[in-house]
């Protein structure tokens, strides 16, 4: 068994979709949101979750031609619902360290936890901002490490993105992709230890 849990956040433990816009809108606004991530770390010009994410939404609502409420839409990202089956699946976990790893800001991931009703359930709630850079750099998965005082293999790494799943395996993790899809795993070279749809299955 794990000696811990580090959980992935957005499309892991919170809902993305929960958030009342246009599927087209969403969907956009997601994908440049990493995208941005990505791009920034590669040009090595750090700008924090937050401002990555309204800079994905002014994009994605510009490409689309849309009039979207900015300011609205990412109030709501500070309030995501959780997918419904989390804070059972949490509670079968009880008396293993639990924690968060994000790309969001910490600010953005204590709303969240707040509003959803999770605080107070990880022992710890790890942001990139620690280390300037975005998943999935290998200083990031070394936040969890040193934080829970685990090593890599005793730590079961758990996300519902085949990216983060690819980064946290190569990092040295044990790892589950959440695959609420039943999309195909990314060609990167590694393969997941365990395979759910949902996170009650762990």
């Amino acid at each position: 068994m794990p000696r811990g849990y580090v959980f992935d956040a957005y499309g892991t433990l919170f809902d993305t979709a929960s958030i009342a816009a246009d599927p087209a809108l969403l969907a956009l606004w997601r994908r440049k949101q990493l995208e941005y991530t990505w791009l920034r770390s590669l040009m090595g010009r750090w700008e924090d979750f937050w401002k990555v994410t309204e800079d994905a939404l002014r994009y994605a609502a510009r490409s689309l031609g849309k009039d979207v409420p900015i300011d609205d839409l990412m109030k709501a990202y500070l309030t995501l619902a959780p997918f419904p089956e989390v804070p059972a699946a949490l509670d079968r976990l009880k008396g293993r360290p639990l924690a968060i790893l994000s790309n969001g800001t910490r600010a953005m991931l204590d709303a969240a936890l707040t509003s959803s009703g999770l605080s107070g359930r990880f022992a710890q709630v790890l942001s990139v901002d620690a280390v300037r850079i975005y998943k999935p750099s290998l200083r990031v998965y070394a936040l969890a490490t040193d934080a829970l005082g685990l090593k890599a293999e005793e730590i079961l790494f758990v996300s519902s993105n085949a990216w983060d799943v690819a980064g946290a395996k190569a990092f040295g993790y044990r790892v589950c992709w959440c695959n609420r899809l039943k999309a195909p795993m990314d060609e990167l070279g590694v393969q997941p230890d365990l395979v759910v749809q949902r996170l009650d299955q762990l």
